[in-house]
């Protein structure tokens, strides 16, 4: 082989080496207070004429880890949380991960009147809850 051909193929190798830890070691990153996404029981009366819930019946788990996760660790009397998410550092953790808060952006993005300060309302067939980030 070729010393040219051999450098090329040592250089592509490393590349590709270095595209695969950018891409797995974002989310072994951890810093500061880790955020859970919580899901608590509401009561029917606080959506009003401007506030809606979206249905989450049928919600894919490979699409909302968090938030299936969180809805089905809750019950009618107790509040669910989903597992923790700590935040990257330096912020790079962010653009390579998913989070609790890409799960709630996308489901405010669906029903904006859904969407509150404090989190989002959602309804399956056990009730309705508020999807909210904590910390």
């Amino acid at each position: 082989m070729r010393r040219r051909t051999r450098n090329v193929i040592l250089a592509v190798l490393a590349v590709v080496g270095l595209l695969l830890a950018l891409g797995a070691v974002p989310g072994l990153l951890r810093s500061g207070d880790p955020y859970y996404l919580t899901a608590t029981p509401q009561d029917e009366s606080v959506l009003g004429e401007n506030l809606s819930a979206i249905n989450v019946t049928g919600m894919s788990e490979a699409r909302y880890p968090y938030s299936t996760a969180a809805l089905s660790a809750a019950t009618a009397d107790a509040p669910g949380r989903a597992g923790a998410y700590w935040r990257g550092p330096v912020g790079i953790k962010e653009a390579f991960t998913h989070s609790p808060f890409d799960e709630l952006t996308a489901l405010r993005q669906q029903n904006a009147t859904a969407a509150t300060e404090a989190g989002v309302y959602v309804h399956d067939e056990r009730g309705l809850f508020l999807l909210e980030i904590q910390r």
